[in-house]
């Protein structure tokens, strides 16, 4: 039985949500759904709807292509996995792109509709949530989300990973402890709703530009962290964050825009070129827990990225 081009192009978006959270990379992931189309394309002939869901047989090629790219690649992270927080403000030198995990914006990962509808796969592409992700195996992460995430039965997914139910079952309950054995996040009970999101990240951006610190500190946990991906560095503490954010006149000219950065809200910023243009600098992922934030993850080898994101090239003069 053939595949329709329209029941095909219905799957896109979760596929892409799904290859994310196997990757932990936007450029790869785009080349996995790629590659996937063109196997399902090439073996559409094959597909026997007696014997599986339609998605059930494509997530089975999507996750082959998945498993392909990942033998003996490297384990993306963020610098909370590598290294222990740092004492200062020296932030080393920068590790090659393929160690980190990448930001991914929202329509890519949910198109232009409201991704209210389906909160809970919002929730499990947060990047702190695919960092986490990224420490299991593959094919454990593979049944971890399908079970999980993707509520696929235990039968399906031992189809897609082509293997018994009892291997399925028994790799999902290692996966499972493993990721709680690796939590060691603030407790994220009463995470925020969307407006919440919104007007805490646009309470941040007031705060940033107008260089508060009291209202940086009060809007930081007392543990929150931050990053600066591709350096492998990070600190933490709130007040410690904000005074560092204080003290430091590299951001006295910044802007920052509001963007969707993994289906939540985030944010780009600008900062003056020498002729005092605002140009594109860096995309930041905010993490946040019931009523204040509780990791920032600043991208600045995300520059070249903004148009993805929906970001103008420049904002004009700094005031």
């Amino acid at each position: 039985m053939s595949v329709h081009v329209e029941e095909l192009e219905e799957l896109r978006l979760p596929l892409t949500r799904y290859c994310y959270r196997l990757l932990g990379s936007a450029a790869d992931c785009d080349d996995a759904v790629q590659e996937t189309f063109l196997r399902v394309a090439a073996k559409a002939d094959e597909y026997d709807p007696t014997r599986a869901r339609l998605t059930t047989w494509v997530h089975a090629i999507a996750t082959n292509v998945c498993l392909d790219m990942l033998r003996g690649a490297r384990r993306r992270a963020m610098a909370m996995d590598l290294v222990p927080a740092a004492d200062g403000a020296d932030i080393g030198t920068p590790l090659s792109a393929d160690h980190w995990v990448e930001p991914v914006p929202g329509a890519r990962l949910f198109g232009q509709s409201d991704p209210a509808e389906s909160a809970v796969e919002r929730d499990t592409v947060r990047l702190a949530i695919v960092a986490l992700l990224q420490r299991l195996p593959p094919r454990q992460r593979a049944i971890v989300v399908l079970r999980d995430v993707l509520a696929f039965s235990a039968q399906e997914t031992a189809q897609v990973i082509d293997c018994s139910v009892a291997a399925t079952n028994s790799a999902l309950q290692r996966a499972r402890a493993t990721l709680r054995a690796a939590r060691s996040g603030p407790d994220e009970v009463g995470y925020p709703t969307d407006a919440q999101q919104r007007a805490l990240v646009d309470r941040y951006v007031s705060a940033f530009e107008s260089h508060d610190v009291d209202a940086l500190t009060a809007l930081l946990r007392d543990d929150a962290s931050s990053s600066m991906p591709p350096f492998a560095w990070w600190i933490q503490g709130g007040a410690r964050i904000a005074a560092l954010m204080g003290s430091t006149d590299a951001c006295a000219n910044d802007r920052l825009l509001r963007t969707d950065v993994n289906g939540r809200p985030g944010l780009g910023q600008y900062r003056p070129d020498d002729d005092g243009e605002l140009r594109p600098f860096a995309i930041i992922s905010i993490e946040q827990t019931a009523d204040r934030i509780s990791h920032i993850a600043t991208f600045l080898n995300a520059a070249d990225r903004f148009c993805e994101f929906g970001l103008p090239s420049a904002l004009g003069a700094s005031r």
